[in-house]
This record gives structure tokens, sequence and C-alpha cells, in this order.
């Protein structure tokens, strides 16, 4: 039971990386202007990966210092993420 259950929780982790990377990729595309802000597709895309991550990341950008213009908070949400998944991985393994 307790496999299952970190098998879920590393899917979720993975998942929210995706998330930041998506978000990550479509901003470069957006400021290179490699694709209009206005493409419907794109804005979309955007739009619900900011509105899955704000929840999360907010906080992170209250306790950081600012450091425009570059947001590091998504790169602290991974680390935080993939640390957290190698703990349960290893509480786990311990456990077993």
């Amino acid at each position: 039971m307790l496999l299952v259950l970190i098998s879920v929780i590393s899917l979720l982790v993975q998942l929210v990386i995706a998330l930041v990377i998506v978000q990550f990729v479509v901003s470069l595309l957006f400021a290179f202007n490699v694709v209009n802000p206005h493409n419907e597709i794109a804005g979309a895309i955007y739009r619900t990966c900011n509105m899955l991550l704000d929840p999360v990341l907010r906080p992170i950008q209250r306790i950081m210092p600012d450091t425009r213009p570059i947001d590091l908070s998504p790169m602290v949400l991974i680390f935080g993420l993939t640390i957290l998944e190698r703990l349960l991985i290893q509480a786990a393994s311990q456990g077993m």
C-alpha cells in the first residue's frame, strides 16, 4: 500500500515538474517572439500552466528575495519536489 502511495506522489511530482518546464518553454517562446503571445493555443497553454502553478509558486516567491527579471521560484519548486520524492522513496525502501 505504501509503495502505491509513493508511486502516485512520484507521478504527481513528475507532472508538476513537466508543467513548470512547459511554462518556462512557452514563456521563452513569447519572450523571443518565436510565438505571438496572442496565439490562442500557446496563450491557453501558458494561462493553464500559470493557473495550476501559481498557488504553489506564490508562497515560494514571497519567501525568496526579489531577483528580477529572473524568477527563481520554479527552480526552487523543482528542487524541493525532487528532494521530497527522493526522501519518500528512501523512506519506503528502508521500511520494506
